[in-house]
């Protein structure tokens, strides 16, 4: 038998201390959803810029943070400043923590093109960190309380920012959801409206979805959380109810031998005031709208820096 080349384990298989980034497109994708932003600001051309900057001179400028929070969109920032021909130096990673006043990158390039990118990528930058910024504080406080529930997102996001936002919220420790409606089965009010019950609408998804694909079903009543376990929806989202009607839904699935097969998501009414209260009634999911629809973004700004003028051939 021929000699059998080992792999260096303690080089090359590393035990993960943090969690793994799901979320992953080609650069070239991420290239044009990011020029696409670009496009919707600078329209036919930003005349500030061009009336009042010269095309032969070369910046460098810091992004600077205005307030305490976590980074986020620190790689997308970059991949669209390389895309238009800048310079990037990141001096946080997505995921870390940034001090008010501290720079979190550096851009060095033509004037005018960083001007005119400026907003789109403070856009960017502040939105996404402001909502991993919120995402880490809650599952923070859910570590601490050590409750078994995780934080997730909901498909209330701004138009043309689903990728970024959810990407922001798993950066921040929660859960994205469902990113498109083709990544499972959810059943709600309305499917209900026109299938006509809560059995009947589980038992066809089951039947007719693939094998791959989970079935949530959204409840209003206690009585129709056991009706979907009973007819095999994987998760059940109870809909607007209070900590204490879920106690009591727990209690009913408990007793009818379907707690713990079954996922529980909490969701509506639920804020950063009060979702603690819902970690204690032992739900496993627990998805807040204002991770993504009302997150205050991180204050953040662009300075120049350095001004130099090219030198002509």
């Amino acid at each position: 038998m021929g000699k059998v080349n080992r792999v260096n384990k303690s080089k090359c298989f590393k035990p993960r201390t943090r969690r793994i980034q799901v979320m992953f497109i080609p650069r070239r994708g991420l290239e044009e959803k990011l020029t696409r932003l670009l496009a919707e600001d600078i329209g036919q051309g930003d005349v500030t810029t061009a009336v009042l900057v010269p095309a032969d001179l070369t910046v460098e400028a810091e992004v600077l943070a205005k307030d305490t929070g976590i980074a986020a969109g620190i790689e997308e920032t970059t991949i669209l400043a390389e895309t238009l021909g800048l310079s990037v130096k990141a001096e946080v990673a997505d995921g870390k923590e940034v001090k008010k006043g501290q720079v979190i990158m550096k851009i060095f390039g033509d004037a005018r093109t960083i001007l005119s990118a400026e907003r789109t990528l403070l856009n960017l930058l502040s939105r996404m960190s402001g909502i991993a910024t919120a995402t880490r504080r809650l599952s923070e406080k859910l570590k601490n309380a050590q409750a078994k529930a995780r934080i997730a997102a909901t498909r209330k996001t701004a138009p043309g920012m689903l990728y970024f936002d959810k990407k922001a919220v798993l950066i921040g420790g929660g859960d994205p959801h469902r990113l498109h409606l083709d990544d499972m089965v959810l059943i709600k009010d309305n499917h209900l409206a026109v299938a006509g019950s809560v059995e009947s609408a589980v038992k066809t998804a089951k039947q007719n979805a693939s094998f791959t694909k989970k079935v949530e079903v959204e409840v209003t009543k206690a009585a129709d959380a056991l009706k979907a376990a009973k007819a095999g929806a994987d998760v059940i989202m109870l809909d607007n109810f209070s900590p204490q009607q879920i106690e009591e839904t727990v209690e009913s699935l408990r007793k009818a031998g379907f707690f713990g097969k079954v996922l529980l998501e909490a969701s509506g009414e639920i804020t950063e005031e009060n979702f603690l209260e819902y970690a204690e009634t032992q739900v496993d999911i627990i998805s807040l709208g204002e991770l993504t629809h009302s997150a205050k973004a991180l204050d953040m700004s662009l300075e120049i820096s350095c001004v130099e003028k090219m030198e002509k051939n």
